[in-house]
């Protein structure tokens, strides 16, 4: 199964590292990244495979959002046909 992260929020060290890291540590891997920075302003999109998560998704996504109050940013993690529909022209 194959999963969008956005990350979104204001320019800081070490945003990729924190995020690619609990990743790893949660067994899923990054198929592509694109990355991006307007101004100050810092935007991420992964796609990622899940096929060896070991924990529930909604855990994840948990795990994801508290990285990213921690880090000031928004994470966000959508299931790739989610994602493909909702940005269907």
């Amino acid at each position: 199964m194959k999963a969008i992260i956005s990350v979104i929020g204001v320019d800081q060290i070490g945003i990729i590292a924190e995020v690619s890291t609990l990743l790893a540590e949660e067994k899923v891997n990054i198929l592509d990244i694109s990355q991006t920075i307007l101004d100050d302003y810092f935007t991420m999109t992964m796609l990622v495979e899940l096929d060896s998560l070991e924990i529930p998704l909604e855990e994840l996504k948990k795990k994801l959002k508290q990285k990213g109050e921690k880090l000031g940013v928004s994470i966000k993690l959508q299931h790739e046909d989610i994602f493909r529909s909702m940005h269907r022209i």
